[in-house]
């Protein structure tokens, strides 16, 4: 059989594909797959926001009423471990960076169809044993699993929820790999690198990190489960072995982590802001390299973890100055972006609140943590709220607007349905306005000096607890607005345009949703990234 009659008999079989569960499961088509993620993480970001609610319930009084000391440490273990290993890490590349690479670029698949699949299964499979320790009586070390706790005294569920992080690690490798393969070999006629959408570009960034940091947490983690088994000395200090090892290897992932997180939905708020502002991104190419310094210097600024941790002035010195470096592409994107909306003709659609809403959430969580990059004030506020405002700043306040961003924007082009627009922006405003109020709060109490993972404190902290369980109430009632919008939507939405917004890029160019194989025949590729001004011509396109 020919390659042409091959190719002819697969997409048969594609396209005749019926939509049964089987079908699903064994599908191979990129955007199926994302879909699939999208389900697997959605009920992970929901017992990871159970949690959340938990930890925040129990910390309206100063007294502690409902947990005991052992049961709260479990509650807000589960809550970093689902949230942050089995949500924030695969979300938008797992997702978006499936169902849409291939589109952007103009290609008919990812390079391995079959372990993009595969990485699929994998995720699940790592998702399960975590949530068996959950249901076995969970893990109480906290989701950074500091040693010698961890490794030798911890009386919880170590090994399984380590073998459910240390599986899941795989299937980032492996989607990592199939992204990079992909936007090498697989671009279309004239998508040259510098046509590329930065979505693209952050994902490839991302995937760089993915592959090179990995395998560091993933190793780290089996030493843990090592020592924690045969009694090796590697980390416990009893046995000969050293607990700052561990944070070296530890923290050298998971502040590269953090670019995971946030650098892909970086991508996105690219797209956004130049569809809703129509213009072409201000600075194209550096915003595209900004994301591959970002890439690259994150790998070297994990010691501002450790500035309490026996570590040398010097080094601490070489770190704090190394962590205001990486800052620097950071800001360059957020100016680019808002030279990008300097007279542009702005369109308040929901996307766009989700991505001005980062813009500002993105800013606080990034001047904070050069507060933090500062050893001497960092010594003050370490391990307190502060630590705890920042994070949550950083990644609910820029991984999840961007998600949210991200799901707003191409949920038309994913279901083929339009959400109501209006319950959509007014979910997306409630929700800023309650995060702000669950998270402001806590650098109040963390520069007053509360320490994080308390449960029973000092009665003069109460009021601003009291605060933040507040906002995190509302923020349950945004996220149900949300994602009941888009409910509504899946049964009565109307049906979706091939762009609804009007946006440039190649994924507009197919049908609400899809076909399977995304074009009709392989595009060519003539213009630069975001010509809005092929759309609306020199004048600035409509206001809505």
């Amino acid at each position: 059989m020919s390659e042409t009659q091959a190719t002819t008999v697969n997409e048969t079989n594609y396209l005749n594909a019926s939509s049964t569960l089987r079908s699903w499961l064994l599908t191979v088509d990129h955007k199926r797959i994302g879909i699939l993620y999208l389900v697997t993480l959605t009920g992970f970001l929901l017992i990871g926001g159970i949690a959340a609610g938990l930890i925040r319930l129990e910390l309206i009084n100063a007294s502690g009423r409902f947990f005991s000391h052992e049961t709260y440490n479990k509650i807000f273990t589960a809550h970093g471990v689902v949230m942050i290993f089995f949500f924030l890490l695969p979300s938008i590349p797992a997702v978006f960076g499936n169902f849409l690479i291939p589109i952007m670029i103009g290609a008919r698949d990812l390079a391995f169809p079959r372990l993009n699949l595969a990485s699929w299964y994998i995720f699940v499979i790592g998702g399960v044993f975590g949530l068996s320790a959950l249901v076995l009586g969970g893990v109480d070390t906290g989701w950074t699993f500091y040693t010698p706790y961890s490794s030798t005294y911890a009386n919880s569920h170590v090994i399984l929820t380590a073998l459910g992080i240390f599986v899941a690690g795989f299937s980032s490798i492996l989607t990592g790999i199939n992204f990079i393969v992909t936007i090498h070999k697989m671009r279309a006629p004239g998508m040259t690198w510098f046509r590329l959408p930065l979505f693209v570009w952050a994902h490839y960034a991302t995937s760089i990190v993915i592959v090179l940091g990995t395998p560091v947490i993933a190793i780290t983690i089996l030493l843990v489960a090592c020592e924690r088994l045969f009694h090796l000395g590697i980390f416990d200090p009893a046995l000969g072995g050293d607990p700052v090892l561990f944070q070296h290897l530890f923290w050298f992932y998971s502040h590269p982590a953090v670019y995971i997180m946030v650098l892909p939905g970086m991508g996105v708020m690219s797209e956004l802001i130049a569809a809703f502002s129509r213009k072409r991104i201000f600075g194209y190419t550096v915003v595209a390299m900004s994301s591959m310094a970002i890439a690259i210097i994150g790998f070297f600024v994990w010691g501002h973890h450790m500035f309490v941790s026996s570590q040398s002035i010097y080094a601490g010195l070489v770190f704090s100055f190394l962590s205001f470096l990486v800052a620097i592409p950071s800001a360059v994107k957020v100016f680019n972006w808002t030279a990008t909306l300097y007279k542009g003709s702005i369109s308040f659609k929901t996307p766009m609140v989700y991505a001005l809403g980062f813009i500002g959430l993105f800013t606080v969580g990034g001047l904070t943590g050069l507060f933090l990059a500062t050893a001497a004030v960092d010594v003050h506020v370490h391990d307190t709220y502060f630590v705890v405002a920042h994070f949550h700043y950083v990644m609910i306040g820029g991984a999840m607007m961007e998600f949210l961003g991200a799901l707003h924007f191409w949920w038309p082009k994913m279901i083929g349905k339009m959400y109501p627009e209006r319950v959509s922006r007014a979910g997306s405003i409630l929700l800023f306005i309650a995060f702000n109020l669950t998270f402001f709060p806590q650098f109040i109490l963390g520069y007053m000096g509360m320490p994080r993972r308390y449960h029973v404190y000092p009665p003069e902290f109460q009021l601003l607890h009291r605060m933040s369980s507040l906002g995190a109430g509302l923020l349950f009632i945004s996220f149900a607005v949300v994602f009941g919008s888009l409910l509504w939507s899946l049964v009565k939405g109307k049906k979706a345009p091939a762009n609804p917004w009007p946006a440039k890029g190649l994924e507009w160019e197919t049908s609400s949703p899809p076909p399977t194989f995304n074009f009709d025949r392989i595009p060519e590729v003539t213009e630069e990234a975001y010509a809005y001004e092929t759309l609306f011509g020199d004048e600035p396109g409509p206001t809505s």
